[in-house]
Formats: structure tokens, sequence, C-alpha cells
């Protein structure tokens, strides 16, 4: 009998018994604390009538001698002592004509003796089912194996609505154990955001979340989530009935870990230097022989660790793409740091990590002009996590190295529209490192550079101004050509801003004496740069010449994002020579490249120039609802919604006309209308491709999927990868993926977690 309500687990349920109809073993497995044994009971509960002779549980969690394991299932079937012949014979007779269901629970220390077992009663008994739980497969022919993830949590930053939550099991949960701690608990807009955090920190395990519920009795959930900080040494007071090794959180993890062998502690603990999730390459960086010590796995060993840490759900694998990436729940993760910090490897660990993060980030920057551009920017964009996380370490332990981090991750930032965050770090790294005259001054100089650009993309031309005046007096130290070239890169961007051209012009071009020779980001941007400054002095030849010498190089390269630049530039210049059909095909093909590689600032700048051509062409509605879009894009990246003075003429132009036709009801239904959009539906309104444009932004993006794409995104929600939605769909990976991708488009995201709050919180508007 239950003595707590059971929470969730429809779709694992489902799946089970879809699974059981069809195999004779099927094993739960999952970390410890997941849930696992209460999974299988009910289970067990919803097929019992489907097995005549009955369901019998079988609990394992307590043997550690794995010759007792007969005798426990036979004692549990009532048939110890009935019989002068072996146990195994009585068990085989009994079982052998009989149609029954055995739950073995916790196999996990015994997992060998369970697999001789399930196999020999399998094979003499066709009428027999087994349901195992277990932190890892059983191991033997036909099993079939069912993850149990975390139980569902809502984004801390999604900012998911109080009617929306009841939809996430972990909160569900936690508030039914806190209703039981604290009779009359309720979950409420003063407490959602701590109950939210709470959930989030413990990865979505019942086991934590039921033990922080408990502490209610003595905290509020701010005080809790506060005290997560050290989750081992607050959740150690669990239910007295449960195992010893569930009745603290620290046990539990504790009984995971000494089921590893030695080599799997050790890379366990490796692993957990990394945030977020990692591929194998990185992990071999880390771990690989000779890096850290001599007991270091080779790459074939590490492979197979790797492998046995994802068969002990120690570590998740998840498929991104056609890329296979592995990735460790936050409690975990502590542990395993712990024991580095103790065996002294941390600190050699986090150097490690560091050192590769640099090395990748250069690697995208030098490859930035190329047709691997857009493999970097998803590749980058996964390994946030640990950038961040390296970029962090370097605050602290060497600022100049992380300088020279996040000056090669520019490109990137600037792309994504992340110019806060990479203002963030730039100004850390900065102010911890002060630049010394023999020291790093090329690293300094280029890292006040690009911390201009970034301010200047902002509209911060004070801050730009400042930093590129600190950087030409740390330039007097060094002799070096390419350091004084990109200070004269930054100042003409930031004479452009300012609409003083010819000392824009003066200052590119002395950058392109020394950058025209490479075929690199800097050349790159200062033809670009170089084209927008002559267009804008009234030299539009000159300026197309410049264009289309960046198309010659991006299109050789088949490089996309200053691609999309250069074609927005060039559709403002032959748009003022009055060809406005010319202009429309090419802000499309710069639309069409800036979704491709989901920069929202070039999509806004799009947007806006087409406004101006749709206006001049008397389709005000349109114009006004495009303008909508793009001031949306632009403050949602923290971006001025006009760079350059000479532009902004354009823009105030626009706005006054289609104000005068449209009336100011009209004029700002419309550019709310545009600002409901969002990011894939706003470049789908600009492309006329078929989106019907939103009653309400709740509603629109549901209206703009089709039925299987809903599917899809459902599926999405539940934790699918694409190989188990081609599973569950029938149909094949690579459709999938595409339709996974048509979702993101649509919907304006970027994350498989975003369509997952989406879905939840239009379930939540359905039911009310």
């Amino acid at each position: 009998m239950e003595l707590t309500r059971f929470v969730g687990r429809r779709r694992e349920i489902s799946d089970a018994k879809q699974i059981l109809s069809s195999s004779h073993l099927l094993t739960l497995t999952g970390i410890g604390g997941v849930g696992k044994t209460r999974l299988a009971l009910r289970v067990a509960e919803s097929v019992q009538r489907a097995f005549a002779d009955g369901v019998w549980l079988v609990e394992l969690g307590e043997l550690s001698d794995g010759s007792l394991v007969v005798d426990i299932v036979a004692a549990a079937l009532g048939l110890r002592g009935q019989s002068a012949r072996s146990v195994r014979e009585t068990l085989l007779e009994f079982l052998a004509s009989r149609e029954t269901l055995l739950v073995l629970d916790n196999c996990e220390q015994l997992v060998e003796a369970v697999a001789e077992l399930a196999e020999t009663l399998l094979r003499a008994c066709p009428g027999l089912r087994i349901l195992a739980t277990s932190r890892e497969p059983i191991g033997i022919a036909g099993e079939a194996t069912l993850r149990v993830p975390p139980l569902a949590v809502p984004d801390p930053d999604s900012q998911a609505s109080l009617r929306a939550l009841p939809h996430y099991d972990a909160v569900t949960l936690f508030t039914d154990r806190a209703a039981i701690a604290v009779p009359g608990f309720e979950l409420t807009d003063d407490n959602r955001t701590a109950v939210i955090g709470i959930c989030h920190r413990l990865d979505g395990l019942p086991l934590p979340i039921e033990l922080a519920a408990a502490r209610l009795r003595a905290m509020s959930p701010e005080q809790i989530l506060r005290r997560l900080t050290d989750r081992y040494s607050l959740l150690t007071r669990g239910s007295r009935g449960a195992p010893p090794r569930q009745q603290t959180l620290r046990l539990c993890i504790d009984w995971s870990h000494e089921l590893c062998t030695p080599r799997e502690q050790l890379v366990w603990a490796r692993l957990s230097v990394f945030a977020g999730s990692f591929e194998l390459d990185a992990a071999e960086h880390v771990c690989a022989a000779e890096h850290v010590c001599g007991d270091d796995p080779a790459p074939d060993e590490l492979l197979e660790t790797v492998t046995l840490l994802v068969d002990k759900s120690i570590l998740i694998r998840e498929e991104s793409g056609a890329v296979v990436r592995f990735r460790m729940l936050e409690t975990l993760r502590d542990y395993g740091r712990e024991k580095a910090q103790r065996s002294g490897e941390l600190p050699g660990l986090r150097l490690r990590h560091r050192d590769w993060c640099q090395r990748m980030a250069l690697d995208a920057e030098a490859e930035w002009i190329s047709s691997r551009q857009l493999g970097w920017i998803t590749r980058l964009e996964r390994e946030q996590p640990n950038l961040r996380e390296a970029l962090e370490f370097c605050v602290v332990d060497n600022p100049s190295v992380g300088l020279r981090t996040a000056a090669a991750l520019f490109w990137f930032w600037n792309c994504q529209g992340a110019f806060s965050e990479g203002r963030r770090w730039l100004d850390r790294l900065l102010a911890g490192e002060p630049g010394r005259p023999s020291q790093n001054i090329d690293v300094r100089i280029k890292a006040l550079c690009v911390d201009s650009m970034l301010a200047e993309m902002q509209g911060d031309i004070r801050t730009g101004t400042a930093l590129v005046e600190e950087g030409r007096a740390v330039a007097a130290q060094t002799t070096d050509p390419a350091a004084h070239a990109f200070l004269d890169l930054a100042d003409g961007l930031l004479a452009l801003s300012k609409g003083d051209l010819p000392r824009a012009c003066a200052h590119l071009d002395r950058a392109h004496e020394v950058f025209g020779t490479r075929e690199d980001v800097p050349r790159i941007g200062v033809l670009f740069l170089l084209g927008l400054a002559h267009h804008q002095l009234g030299e539009t030849d000159r300026a197309i010449e410049y264009y289309e010498q960046v198309l010659a190089i991006t299109d050789a390269r088949r490089e996309s994002v200053y691609r999309s630049y250069v074609l927005w530039g060039l559709a403002i210049a032959v748009w003022r020579r009055g060809d406005r059909d010319r202009a429309v095909r090419l802000l499309e093909q710069s639309m069409q490249l800036s979704r491709r590689v989901h920069n929202p600032r070039a999509a806004a700048t799009c947007l806006m120039v087409l406004a101006w051509v749709t206006a001049a062409g008397q389709d005000v509605r349109r114009a006004a609802v495009l303008m909508g879009a793009a001031e949306e894009l632009v403050q949602s990246v923290g971006s001025a919604t006009v760079l350059f003075p000479k532009y902004a003429a354009y823009q105030e132009e626009c706005m006054r006309a289609t104000r005068r036709a449209l009336g100011d009801r009209g004029f700002e239904a419309a550019i709310g209308e545009g600002r409901a959009l969002g990011f894939g539906a706003a470049i789908a309104y600009a492309l006329d491709e078929p989106a019907p444009a939103a009653s309400s932004s709740a509603e629109g993006p549901a209206q703009r999927l089709t039925k299987r794409e809903r599917q899809v995104a459902e599926l999405v929600a539940e934790g699918l990868t694409n190989k188990a939605i081609a599973a569950r769909l029938v149909i094949s990976q690579r459709t999938a993926q595409g339709h996974v991708e048509h979702v993101l488009a649509k919907l304006g995201f970027t994350s498989r977690t975003q369509i997952a709050a989406w879905v939840v919180e239009n379930a939540a508007r359905d039911e009310h």
C-alpha cells in the first residue's frame, strides 16, 4: 500500500506496459532517488489482471550476497523449504506453467547473479515476465530497458505561470509532500520562484525533492533554496521506513558510487568538471593519459568507461543532431567534484577544462569565415555552460587567458546578439587583468577593442569611446601592426556610430592596410564597414565594390553571417538607387541566412530596411508590422534600433509616413502585431511564408504548427530524442530532426527546453 500519493509518470507507465506486452524482461534504469521502485510498483499494479497467477515483489536492495538471490526469490513466492529438491529446481517447477510477473527491485549490486537467474527462468518459463529496477541494465539477451528520467522541471528563466506549474511533475511532487509536512501549504505567487528553484537545483529527482519538502517543518522555501548550495548536508533526514541508503541524499549517491569500479569512480570525478553537457572529444582532453596522473585511461578505455557510466545512470546520453553528448545531473556533478577536490585533482582538471574551452574558441575564430561556421555556431551554443564555467574560473585564476578566450568569442556573441553577455565577461576579465608592459599587451588591446564594439552595438558610445582610448594608451607599449589595426577597426565603427564618416574611413583604411592580405574575420569586418561608410558618404559605387569583395570571399568559403550583413547593406544601396525589386530580393536572402544562424540583430536590420522599402511602395500597414517586429528583436538583445545616424533618418521618415497614413490607433495596433511575432514568425511574415497573423502571442505559434509538428513538440516536451521521436511516430530520424527544426523556427526558439515550456504553458491554457 502506498502511503503517499504517486505523482506523474503517465508516459513512463504507458511505455512500460507496452514493452511488457511484448518483452519478457523489462528493466527500469536510472540514478538512485529517481523513483524506479515507485514506478515499478505502479506499473505492476496496472498490469496485474494480465497475469492469472499473480504479481510478486522481490526486494533485493538489502541483499549483498549474490548466492542468496535464488533463495530470496523463492521465499518471496512462499517456496522456501517445501521440497527436498534444490531451491532452484523448486522455483523453476513452480513458475514453469504459470502466468506470473516478478518484480525484482534494486538489482544493481547483484546484477550478475540476477542476470544468471533471470536468463534461466525466462528460458524455462514461457508465461513469466520480469520487471526489474536497477541502476544499470541486467545485460542478458532479450532485455528491454526503459530509462526513468527525473521529473519535469520548469526552467527558472521561463517565467512559467502559476497555472502552468502543476503540469511540471517535480513541482507537483514538492507541493504534495510540502502539504504533508505543513498542512495547508499551497503554491503561490510569493513562493513559486523558490519552489521552481528548489526543483531545478535538485534536478527533478523525487528523493531529494521529498527530503527538501520535509524541511518545510522548520524552514521556508526561500530558506531551503538558499541552503541548497550544500544540498548533501541539508537533505539528511528522510523516512525511517525507507532503506538506509535512501534516508539521505548522500547515502543514496554513496550507494551509486560504491557500485562503480575504481576506474568508473575516477572518470566520474573528472567528468564533473564539465558544466551542462559535453562530447567525447572534450572528455578525452580532460581525462586522457599523461594529462592528470598515471592512472589516466587511454582513449579506448575512456570510451568504454563512459559507456559503463551511462549504463549505470551516472551519465545521461543525449543526441544533438548527429552528435552524441553526455550530461551529468547537478546532484551527481557536485558529488564528483567533491571527490576530485578531496583527491587533489580538481585544480588540474579545471585547468585542462579551461584550456580545452580556449582551444575551441580559438579554432572557431580561425574557421569563422568558412563552411564550418554554422557548425561552430551550433557547437558554441551547445557549449555555453562550459564556456561560462571556464571564463568564471579565469576571472579568479588567470584573467589574461580568459581575455584571449573572450576576444575569440566576440564573433559568436555578436552574431547571436549576446552583446550584454560578451560585455559582462570582458569587463570582468579586463578589471582583473590590468595589463603589464611585458605581458599580454596584444591580447588586452584586442579585448578592449571587441568590448568597445559590443558596447557600440548597444548604442553605448561613451563606454565604447573610453575603451578605445584605453586601448590607445596600452598600444603605446607595442609596435605590433595587428594590435594597432584592431584599434583602427574599433575606432572606425565608433566614428560610424557617431556619424563622423571621414574619420571612419580614415581609420578603416588604415586597418585595411594591415588586414587586407588576409581572408579572416577582421578583414571581412573592415570591408563591410568601409561599404557602410562610403554609402553614407554618397559614394554608392565604391560602397558596392567593397560589398562585392565580401560577397566573393564569403561565397567561395560558404560563409553565412557576414554574407547576411553585406546583403542588407547592399539592399540599402540599390534601394536608394531606385531598384526596389532587387533590394527586396537581397533582403530576403539576408533574412534566410539570419534565420539559419539565428542572428536576431541582423534579422531586425533586415526587417527594418524592408519596412522602409515597403512604406515607400505604399503598403504602410505591412511596413508598420515589420517595424514593430524589428523593434522587438532589437530590444530582446539590448541593442540600439538604428546604429548609424544617416540610417536613422530613413527610419524616422518611415515612421512618420506610416503613422500619418494609418492614424495613431492603426499605427500602434500594427506595431503591436509586429512585436508579438517573435524571431521565427517575424521572418516568416517578411518572407510571405504561410503563417497566419497571430491574434495573440499565446495562440499564434500553435496555429502555425502543423498537426505533425504539434505532435513532435509534445514528444520533445516528454524528453524524447530525435531517434526516439522517429521510433514513436514510425518515421526516419532525419524526418524527425526536420520536424524539430521547423518547430524551433516557427516558434522562434533556440532550444528543446523552450519547446517543452511552451507545450506545458499551452496545456495549461487549454485546461482553463
